[in-house]
């Protein structure tokens, strides 16, 4: 059963600027530890509405909103959505769930907005309950009645109409519509973009399972090689996995592969099966006599390894360790490596399970990379700080994965925070650099 509330918001009925205010959460899920989100700011024609979708934890689905035809999926915690006029809006996101600081300044900015009478939207994702909100009486005096009642993996959403808050909460999932004032004007700037400093270099782009070949992704093909290093690629990601008969090759997965080839036998096929396939029936696959004769003859290029996680034996395997960093996920497979003088990098999930202090971790095994999903840097903004200033290069995946983010907007957006990106296109022109330093 949805329930609603009717809050009237201004008590001057002549004010003519409307403003509404939405909200959509479901259950915590992720990391504790958070800080706010840089801010993004689009420019874009808007819609005559905006839809929200809001779904509790059990409903499996991600919340979203819809402006423009243009879906953007929100972040964990609340995002305020302001519009400054009738093509252009700008937003961020505020980690509620698990930061005090984020907590009290969202407050303060639905505050500010409130008394500048200016059109804002409010987003939730995953989890926006926080006791501070439901403790605050800025809040509820505000009319914000049922989001500072709202409870763990409860759907929510409020918005404002004919200048009264409506209020929707549902235990599975809650949707709305609404007309978006088109007579909005407004110039003020809540979330001024945050950008980092950083100095350009072909090191901080890592070409995803080879780059692009002809438009189609995640080939690991030598043909992506080939283009990929003619437009500026130097590092090169290729997925690493077995025959049945036990020798390594380049493909993201063995269903994957047999889709691109057409293959119909028995997964995984032998290296012999392997090789007499084409992905697309055009490119040339890679076994490691492929791998090693392709890096041979390109001595500038580096090779970077996921999947694999047998540092000696792949590193063994490989034309030149020293042009060698491999992506690992255990602590143990990390520790072997750099045991064996073998560039690691270390994944997402050991990394964020290091318990006690993770820099000094990686400064005792002489750790120098570590690749991370993009979709992370919201919540450890302060921690991304922290690894720039000791040296380590975090490299950022889920490039092209979430709408509008794709290498323009992590090189203008993220690129500083982090070292660099998995890219699966080079747009990176006039960027030269070293091969990076091991």
């Amino acid at each position: 059963m949805i329930a609603q509330v009717k809050t009237p918001i201004f008590k001057n009925s002549s004010v003519r600027h409307v403003f509404f205010i939405l909200a959509l959460v479901f259950s915590p899920l992720g990391q504790a530890n958070s800080e706010i989100a840089p801010a993004s700011r689009e420019v874009v024609p808007l819609s005559p509405t905006i839809l929200l979708e809001s779904h509790s934890f059990n409903a499996k689905q991600r919340s979203s909103f819809r402006v423009n035809d243009r879906t953007e999926y929100i972040e964990r915690g609340i995002t305020l959505l302001h519009f400054n006029g009738a093509e252009a809006f700008e937003y961020k996101t505020f980690d509620t769930y698990a930061d005090e600081k984020s907590c009290h300044k969202l407050i303060e900015v639905i505050a500010e907005m409130q008394a500048d009478q200016v059109a804002f939207a409010i987003l939730a994702h995953d989890s926006a309950a926080n006791v501070i909100l439901q403790e605050s009486k800025a809040l509820k005096n505000m009319g914000f009645e049922k989001l500072t009642a709202l409870k763990s993996r409860q759907a929510y959403i409020m918005y404002l109409q004919n200048g009264t808050i409506v209020e929707k909460v549902d235990d599975l999932s809650a949707k709305a519509s609404f007309d978006i004032p088109v007579d909005v004007v407004n110039n003020k700037v809540y979330f001024p973009k945050i950008t980092y400093d950083f100095e350009p270099s072909n090191d901080r782009y890592i070409a995803h399972a080879g780059g692009e070949v002809n438009g189609v992704k995640s080939t690991n093909t030598r043909d992506a090689l080939d283009q990929n290093y003619a437009k500026g690629f130097r590092l090169f990601e290729l997925d690493i996995i077995k025959t049945s008969d036990g020798k390594f090759v380049a493909a993201h997965d063995w269903n994957m592969w047999a889709r691109f080839t057409d293959y119909t036998g028995v997964l995984p096929p032998t290296l012999n099966a392997f090789n007499k396939e084409k992905i697309y029936g055009d490119y040339t696959t890679l076994d490691m006599d492929g791998i090693n004769q392709w890096f041979e003859a390109h001595p500038d290029a580096t090779l970077v390894t996921d999947k694999i996680n047998e540092p000696i034996a792949f590193a063994n395997a490989f034309v030149d360790k020293e042009r060698l960093i491999m992506e690992l996920f255990s602590v143990m497979a990390v520790e072997q490596a750099t045991k064996n003088g073998i560039n690691a990098m270390i994944s997402q999930e050991p990394f964020f399970d290091i318990i006690g202090d993770k820099l000094n971790f990686l400064k005792i095994n002489n750790v120098n990379y570590i690749a991370l999903s993009r979709r992370t840097l919201s919540k450890h903004t302060e921690l991304m700080l922290k690894l720039k200033e000791a040296g380590i290069k975090v490299y950022v995946y889920h490039v092209n994965f979430d709408p509008g983010k794709d290498e323009r907007y992590v090189q203008e957006n993220e690129i500083g925070l982090v070292y660099g990106m998995y890219a699966d296109k080079w747009i990176f022109e006039g960027v030269e650099g070293p091969a990076p330093s091991k």
